[in-house]
């Protein structure tokens, strides 16, 4: 058990398990996470249906959040901790340690000089005193009557040793606790005035919690989308993206406050309230249709289709599902629901192959391919359902069919062979806010910062040994015989010049010299 606890908290099994861990997370990059964007999982699986599964199994989509990545970052934290805490004891003695006694022999050091000088012993330790100001310094007495003085430098060093090691323990630690009580979430939000509050964790479309977050204790807040503001280069590519928003604190709402405080957020700019964050991180377009039925009554439905062209293009797909009024019969109910689908191109124009296409991501030329659907939906079966699709299987099994195909440009109407109409009335943008709460992030960033300022000491901070040996000179009350030598922990080649200056220095008042 010793033996494997030493294997573990070694510095090369804290490598090796490093590397791992960057190799684990190279699938995070092959392949799309849930948690970036649960679109482009989607869109796997429809392009390679065999081999999506087996990833799926083996947590591919969710890299990070995977048993197998967890257990390596476990490891690696244990093998780090073993690791960094003996270290920091050791460089914890070596800050407080005074410096070491003076070696018997200074001629067999890097750096040695001696003189007889024509100062008394206690004039020459004053001088010592004097020029090693900045140095921690010891004076000893010897047996033969010498004295000495011994002194380091450099003791910052082991301080940014010690500093960089402990800050690395406090990374990993902010970032397990960042895990543990910090939740994300994301949520698409209509850029009309719609509102959205961070009171429950079913207000979002995906919501991941930490280890020890029931979803009950959010911190409260409200975001109404206003509009969305967008400009593209002429070739379609986004130059900027935001939005005009408004929020309400926690304090506000608790206030009964009903004023609201506008502000605007974009890519590189989240809103901050709260303790949370919130970015935008995507857009695209909710097309509006209006189903008007023979008997006259009608209904309008807008909601979020998904971004389907990864060129930028933002040409849609999706499904705008409704339900006809005044049924109230379950086995009418299944054959009068209506779905429109197809795909929406903000920009519209035709390819090669005739199918709608998009050449600009902004509203230019809105235009739309319809394809009506007729029977049952699945609604009222209880199972959760895709709002971007209506259910495969039940076009498969026959309860749902097309009715009617078109392509439509705002204000055009497909009619339906019962006279049911369908108008393509407009769009309305749609974004894509991530919200998250990360109590560890503030922890990290001191500790970052700690740990890049510790390892700047340790490596620009330099060791230096520096000894004096003055004994008086037998038969002379005012003479001494003054002996030095000096050693440089590190960087060795750049600690000559100055214990030349040093001893230069103290040897000026001197008889003769022996270097």
């Amino acid at each position: 058990m010793r033996n494997t606890w030493r294997g573990l908290t070694s510095m090369r099994t804290a490598l090796v398990l490093l590397f791992l861990l960057a190799v684990a997370a190279l699938p995070g990059a092959l392949f799309p996470q849930r948690s970036l964007n649960a679109f482009l999982v989607d869109d796997f699986y429809a392009d390679y249906p065999t081999a999506a599964p087996i990833v799926e199994a083996l947590g591919g989509f969710e890299v990070f959040a995977s048993p197998w990545f967890a257990a390596i970052y476990l490891l690696l934290m244990i093998s780090l901790v073993g690791c960094v805490l003996p270290r920091s004891r050791e460089y914890w003695r070596g800050v407080r340690q005074p410096p070491v006694a003076i070696p018997r022999n200074l001629s067999r050091l890097p750096h040695h000089a001696s003189g007889a000088s024509v100062e008394a012993p206690e004039a020459v330790l004053g001088r010592a005193r004097t020029l090693l100001r900045g140095w921690r310094t010891v004076e000893r007495s010897e047996a033969d009557g010498s004295r000495t003085v011994s002194a380091e430098k450099g003791y910052l060093r082991e301080t940014g040793n010690l500093v960089f090691h402990l800050s690395l323990i406090g990374i990993l630690l902010g970032l397990a606790g960042g895990k543990m009580y910090g939740y994300e979430g994301d949520v698409i939000i209509r850029a009309d005035g719609t509102e959205f509050c961070n009171s429950s964790v079913l207000g979002y479309d995906t919501f991941r919690a930490g280890l020890r977050v029931d979803g009950t204790d959010l911190n409260q807040f409200c975001v109404r989308v206003d509009r969305f503001n967008g400009s593209w280069l002429p070739n379609g590519q986004p130059a900027t993206f935001g939005a005009d928003v408004a929020y309400q604190t926690g304090e506000d709402l608790r206030n009964g406050r009903t004023s609201w405080r506008p502000t605007d957020i974009s890519i590189n700019q989240p809103l901050r309230t709260d303790g949370d964050r919130i970015y935008l991180t995507g857009y695209g377009y909710a097309p509006e249709f209006t189903v008007t039925w023979p008997d006259g009554q009608s209904r309008t439905g807008e909601i979020q289709w998904r971004p389907v062209d990864l060129s930028g293009t933002q040409l849609s797909e999706g499904a705008t599902k409704f339900e006809r009024p005044g049924v109230t019969d379950p086995e009418a109910r299944r054959t009068t629901q209506l779905a429109v689908t197809g795909t929406f191109a903000p920009t519209g124009a035709i390819d090669q192959q005739g199918r709608l296409a998009s050449v600009h991501p902004d509203l230019r030329a809105p235009t739309a391919d319809v394809n009506v659907l007729l029977g049952d939906l699945g609604i009222d079966d209880g199972r959760g359902q895709s709002i971007f699709a209506v259910d495969q299987q039940k076009i498969d099994d026959g309860e749902l069919h097309s009715v009617a195909q078109d392509r439509l440009g705002i204000g055009d109407t497909v009619r339906l062979p019962d006279g049911t109409v369908v108008r393509f009335d407009g769009v309305t943008p749609w974004v894509n806010l991530q919200v998250g709460y990360d109590p560890g992030q503030v922890w990290v960033l001191v500790f970052s910062m700690l740990m890049v300022g510790g390892l700047s000491l340790s490596l620009l901070i330099k060791r230096r040994r520096f000894w004096v040996r003055v004994q008086a000179t037998d038969g002379d009350a005012t003479g001494s015989r003054v002996e030095l030598g000096g050693l440089a922990r590190t960087d060795r080649a750049g600690y000559g010049e100055e214990f030349d200056r040093l001893s230069a220095e103290l040897l000026a008042p001197t008889q003769n010299k022996d270097g």
